[in-house]
């Protein structure tokens, strides 16, 4: 296990939900009052911008995955071994759970009280069942864009990019009815600082499924094989 990748690892998750909680909350405190579109457009894009400058900034060193969803697509595949692959959804879930704690230093309470701490959760006359379909084919298209511009050996090296404007797009499509979590740890570390982990499972079975349907299918009907592939 490289503990050089689990150290990006929790930083590259922590920096996605501090600031995903962060532009929430700064929101919140600028309008005082429910999301607009004009608002959805700004915390898609805050997500999305995290997403590809960490991406960037870690997947020499980890591959840049800040996603249990991912991990376990990279598993499934044969691009991680068990091991590594545990190492790097512990340090995710950890860096979640910490930047959760740290925002509360940095941001009034009142206002994170007023948001449930960033938490995604099911909008108004959304049912379970609704949230699960959304989270699972959101987090397919995000696994989908990381093996296609990352993992792939044919990609660009611009994964990080397309990788942030995927998560920009899910939130736009999502964000309204579950959060757009797309990540289990995203979840987590919000919900569990916040005791809003009514909703556990489908943030957790939603992506995990989604990841490992798109990580599968890349890999078996259109990533190329080498003599070498497993």
């Amino acid at each position: 296990m490289n503990p050089k990748a689990l150290i990006a690892e929790f930083i590259g998750t922590f920096a996605l939900i501090f600031i995903g909680i962060s532009s929430i909350a700064t929101n919140h405190i600028t309008k005082i009052g429910t999301l607009s579109p004009v608002d959805l457009v700004a915390i898609a894009l805050a997500h999305g911008f995290t997403i590809a400058v960490m991406v960037s900034a870690t997947a020499a060193i980890s591959g840049g995955h800040l996603n249990p969803a991912v991990t376990f697509g990279a598993l499934l595949t044969r691009k991680i071994d068990g091991k590594n692959a545990v190492g790097y959804i512990i340090s995710q879930c950890l860096g979640g759970i910490f930047a959760a704690s740290m925002v509360k230093l940095a941001i009034p309470l009142q206002a994170l009280q007023a948001v449930g701490m960033g938490t995604p959760s099911l909008g108004k006359n959304i049912t379970p069942l609704m949230g699960l379909v959304m989270e699972f084919i959101m987090t397919f298209f995000l696994v989908f864009v990381v093996f296609g511009t990352a993992i792939d050996k044919r990609a660009p090296k611009m994964g990080g990019l397309f990788i942030g404007l995927t998560v920009a797009l899910d939130i736009l499509a999502g964000g309204a009815i579950t959060g757009a979590a797309m990540n289990p740890a995203r979840y987590l570390g919000p919900a569990l600082i916040a005791g809003r982990l009514q909703d556990f499972w489908l943030y957790w079975i939603g992506p995990l499924a989604g990841g490992a349907v798109a990580a599968l299918l890349y890999h078996y009907q259109l990533e190329e094989k080498s003599s070498h592939s497993t």
